[in-house]
């Protein structure tokens, strides 16, 4: 499956799969044990599902598939933390996974020493087996996936935590949100013409940035910068979330349904204002790139400037044109299949073709995504009025 090629030997692939691991517990090297249980809305998961999903998925899609007599860890694991593949069973209603006081957090990291122990005995005899190709292809994938949800495990923590009228601090260096943004606001001017679209070479990539295509752009200016706390801060002045000509009319019915001032996390007091961050409460940074933004409140922005978001297509064509990296940033496109998009077969085929409807998508990659996860081509989605991930925008015009 050209969609997870590793192209390494199997001592870097046991290297990387060890790595990848234990940055998964290094993220949770600050918390408490009560903080691995809390899910405060259905969209965010408690950090123990976040680490006991990742380490099933291993169990399940190679332990179990390619070890003889492979014995499960628990056998009712799979139900408790299958997230959404239908191919493989019953699950557990995702809003009910904060009720799980149990299994244990210490239950759960023995989990991950059993199934990582296991891993690496496979690993280890991999130019022996005549499965190498796939359990190579799969554990590729599980470690990209896995590399998704330490970014998960950050932001689901960063709502939790923000729930919380104590303001308490993850971690006091992790200092990330209020750097400013690269660029120096100027817009840079791409030529209409047709643009290759999509992953090629034997690298790693999710299968829906294959089925490289060409696509044809008008002439257009992006911007070399994100919009900045400072700037989105005088749309709220000038009234932004008060004037329905901006918005598209769900994004409309959304911010009177939801009763939204201003990005999440963001506070008003009378000097101006403060957001809550991983390191707890901090002043906004005006010269920041402005974070924690709907598809709609992009939008609106974007239609107030006089400008517009870029297509996913114009953002892949210019992208190397400017410096990105520090938000997930809104298109205008909707999460849609690539002229011929085909879905891999069994459970694998449900990473994400089952998502193509409506949902838009995002590019680049975050403060919060791991080193060397995303590429021009990756492809990220959500839904237009979720807002939790660090959520950007860079603006386009003719």
């Amino acid at each position: 499956m050209d969609t997870i090629g590793t192209g390494n030997a199997a001592g870097d692939l046991a290297a990387r799969y060890s790595a990848v691991r234990a940055q998964t517990e290094k993220l949770c090297d600050p918390l408490e044990n009560e903080d691995y249980v809390p899910q405060p809305v259905v969209f965010v998961s408690p950090v123990k599902w976040n680490i006991a999903h990742t380490t099933w998925f291993f169990e399940e899609f190679v332990l179990a598939k390619f070890v003889e007599n492979y014995e499960r860890f628990n056998e009712h694991f799979s139900f408790l933390f299958n997230s959404y593949y239908n191919t493989v069973g019953s699950r557990t209603n995702r809003n009910e996974r904060g009720f799980l006081s149990r299994p244990t957090v210490r239950s759960v990291f023995e989990y991950r020493r059993s199934v990582d122990d296991a891993m690496l005995k496979l690993l280890g005899s991999l130019d022996r087996s005549s499965d190498a190709e796939e359990i190579g292809e799969i554990t590729t994938l599980g470690i990209n996936h896995e590399q998704q949800h330490q970014e998960l495990l950050l932001t689901d923590l960063k709502y939790t935590l923000g729930q919380n009228p104590l303001d308490p601090v993850y971690d006091a260096e992790w200092a990330r949100e209020d750097q400013p943004a690269l660029g120096k606001g100027e817009f840079i001017k791409i030529d209409e013409g047709v643009y290759d679209i999509g992953h090629e070479g034997s690298g790693f990539c999710f299968d829906n940035e294959l089925a490289r295509h060409k696509v044809y752009l008008d002439a257009f200016s992006i911007s070399d910068r994100l919009v900045t706390n400072a700037e989105f801060a005088e749309f709220i002045e000038g009234g932004g979330y008060d004037d329905f000509r901006l918005w598209h009319a769900d994004g409309w019915d959304w911010v009177r349904a939801n009763e939204i001032e201003a990005p999440l996390y963001w506070e008003r007091h009378a000097g101006g204002w403060s957001h809550f961050t991983l390191q707890g409460k901090q002043e906004l940074a005006p010269d920041a790139p402005v974070s924690h933004l709907s598809f709609y409140e992009a939008a609106a922005y974007a239609e107030m400037a006089g400008m517009r978001l870029p297509t996913e297509f114009e953002w892949e064509a210019a992208q190397a044109n400017f410096e990105w990296g520090q938000r997930w940033e809104w298109t205008a496109s909707a999460y849609l299949p690539y002229p011929g998009f085909t879905k891999p077969p069994d459970a694998v085929g449900e990473y994400n073709g089952k998502f193509m409807v409506n949902q838009m998508a995002l590019r680049g990659e975050s403060i919060a995504t791991p080193e060397g996860h995303s590429r021009p081509t990756y492809r990220n989605f959500f839904y237009p009025d979720m807002r939790w991930q660090f959520f950007g925008l860079r603006l386009a015009r003719k």
